[in-house]
């Protein structure tokens, strides 16, 4: 029998050309067609100011490709937090009142009149007299300024005494990190106010600085605790490792690798104990061994008008409250920093 002819294969259509980009990925694994005009104008979309295109255009990357950190993202979220927005704006007004009282109050908080002891608030003396008949309002807004350079020198003290001590026990480890183990132990049996009354009742200075150095004296121990802690476990991480095998001297990395990821926790404990400290510094002085008259302070103008409480109360709110808004303000500070610096939180 003849043979069939052979079969004439079928030549493949010419297909026409079809532009990059007409073939959009659906984001399910497949692909859709798309139009020319179509894919011309998701790809101009794609370089546009946020794209790529977009970035190299205006000289730098787009808004997400910016890096992030523990320090921007905590920034972003205090200025979303109410109760940090609260806090910092009565902090403020406490420190410009501090540094300028005579902006709101030009009395002479010095200057009493027997005659009007004890009397009730006034027109110009919103707050009344206290027992020695001086201007209760004026002496509350003077007032601040001792409270606030006790809380700020005490704790800018405590802060740096108690890193440095912590941070080179944590880093170097060994009989230095167990003496300190053992002399922060002795420090923290040492009752504060207790200490106080013995070592402040030989002072006989007016000024803030005895308060201060005391404050210091018995307050690095928490700090250094603290910082201790941190500086061991940012020294197991593997930037501090490689630091190390690259040949990095011990200050170079505890200034540049373990220090700004140890000192988070530092500033959150030294943040709430501001407070603590104003409270402390009110207290020493209404026991009297902290500040003393001549010199104007809460502490001395609660302990003034605890006697005559039943006669003139408000000799004894004012200052009492404006103490109580200033602690309160600085610990509502320090939660809302630690809430932002907790990675844990996020």
């Amino acid at each position: 029998m003849p043979e069939p002819p052979p079969r004439s294969r079928q030549q493949p259509q010419p297909q026409p050309h079809e532009p990059e980009g007409a073939v959009a990925g659906t984001g399910m694994g497949g692909g859709m067609d798309l139009a020319a005009s179509e894919a011309t104008t998701l790809e101009r979309a794609s370089d546009g100011p946020d794209g790529p295109a977009g970035s190299a255009a205006t000289g730098g990357p787009g808004p997400q490709d910016r890096p992030r950190s523990l320090w921007s993202d905590a920034w972003r979220d205090l200025r979303r937090n109410p109760v940090f927005l609260l806090s910092a704006l009565v902090i403020c007004f406490l420190v410009l009142i501090a540094v300028w009282p005579s902006l709101i109050a030009p009395g002479n908080p010095l200057r009493c009149d027997l005659a009007r002891a004890q009397d009730g608030p006034r027109p110009g003396h919103p707050f009344g007299y206290d027992g020695q008949g001086c201007d209760v309002y004026t002496r509350t807004v003077h007032g601040a300024r001792a409270s606030v350079t006790v809380g700020v020198c005490a704790t800018a003290g405590v802060a740096v005494l108690g890193s440095v001590l912590g941070a080179l026990a944590g880093y170097f480890g060994g009989v230095w990190d167990a003496v300190l183990s053992r002399v922060t132990d002795i420090f923290f049996a040492i009752p504060v106010v207790l200490g106080g009354l013995v070592l402040l009742s030989v002072v006989t200075s007016n000024t803030v600085w005895p308060v201060v150095g005391f404050i210091v004296l018995l307050g690095w121990p928490q700090i250094s605790r603290i910082a201790r802690g941190a500086v061991i476990t940012a020294k197991q991480h593997d930037y501090v490792q490689a630091a190390r095998a690259l040949g990095a001297s011990d200050t170079r990395i505890l200034l540049r690798h373990i220090a700004p990821n140890a000192v988070a926790p530092v500033i959150v404990v030294a943040t709430i104990a501001l407070g603590t400290y104003i409270a402390l510094e009110a207290t020493l002085s209404y026991l009297g061994v902290g500040l003393k008259p001549p010199s104007v302070s809460w502490g001395i103008d609660i302990s003034a008008a605890s006697p005559y409480v039943r006669n003139a109360p408000h000799a004894l709110l004012w200052p009492a409250g404006a103490l109580a808004i200033t602690v309160l303000a600085f610990i509502m500070l320090g939660d809302a920093v630690r809430d932002a610096l907790d990675p844990k939180l996020r």
